[in-house]
């Protein structure tokens, strides 16, 4: 800084303004680093709000009239891919909204204990679906279900209004068990085929997918993408089907020839099972 002479007024003229002292500069700096971050958090904390706001649930609400609402049924013991498998491809239809419903919200286990899926919507909350997906289950879960007095009637009430119903694996014992499947061809898991014939009136086909009217059931566990995109099909056309077969890349090609139950040896079915009750909690 270039001292003034004496006597000379110490106020710089317009064009020589005076250098601020280290201390101004330092504070200064301060004020401006806080205005630039309080601007930066401003602008983060508006693109949060609306990224938030965009992703909020839809409403929880029992019936969805401005699009395809698909409502997969959870229960204490369902097996993992039944449900997620299908919400995987049909979460992706033009217009959908998939939702995993349960007698109460919150997270229900599969049957290994392992996992839990979060059911966003209860049965009291739900009164009409468009499509109802009921999964399958290990022995405890789909007994379990099948004598829920409750659960069988909200799957009777809901199916009065759908456009389908549709099930997983042993699904089909729990629509057998609601009285949906009296009279009507069903496939199911290929170990309660026998007992889906003798204790119900109920034809079993051994098809990866089965439709009866508008009841969609499908073998075991992973038969439920099959079926899903079978549904697709039915919902939005077969070329959007195909569309999302590619979109998730489904196409099996399984490092063993061991999933045909047809051609399966008696020990490997049985080691199958030992293997299924063995994981199951």
């Amino acid at each position: 800084m270039t001292s003034q002479p004496s006597g000379t007024p110490s106020t710089p003229g317009p064009s020589t303004p005076s250098a601020p002292s280290p201390a101004a500069s330092s504070a200064r700096r301060t004020v401006l680093r806080g205005t630039a971050a309080a601007g930066a958090l401003a602008a983060v904390g508006a693109t949060w709000t609306g990224t938030a706001h965009a992703a909020q649930p839809r409403p929880r609400s029992g019936s969805r009239r401005d699009g395809l609402d698909i409502g997969i049924l959870l229960y204490d013991g369902y097996s993992l891919l039944d449900p997620t498998g299908p919400a995987e491809v049909l979460s992706r239809l033009p217009g959908a909204s998939v939702t995993m419903v349960a007698e109460r919200r919150g997270p229900v286990r599969t049957d290994t204990g392992d996992v839990a899926v979060m059911a966003d919507r209860s049965i009291e909350e739900t009164d009409r679906l468009d499509v109802l997906l009921v999964p399958g289950a290990g022995n405890r879960g789909t007994t379990a279900a099948m004598k829920n007095a409750r659960l069988l009637q909200w799957i009777r009430r809901i199916h009065r209004h759908t456009r389908w119903t549709t099930s997983v694996c042993t699904g089909s014992l729990i629509l057998a068990s609601a009285g949906l499947l009296d009279g009507r061809r069903a496939t199911t898991y290929w170990a309660s085929a026998d007992y889906l014939e003798s204790t119900f009136e109920v034809t079993y086909l051994p098809e990866r997918y089965v439709r009866s009217g508008k009841i969609v059931t499908a073998a075991g566990v992973s038969a439920g993408v099959d079926m899903a995109l079978y549904l697709a099909s039915l919902l939005a056309g077969e070329r959007t089907a195909k569309a999302l077969q590619l979109a998730v890349e489904y196409d099996p090609q399984p490092p063993f020839d061991a999933g045909n139950a047809a051609e399966a040896s008696p020990e490997l079915k049985e080691l199958a099972l030992r293997l299924l009750e063995e994981s199951q909690k």
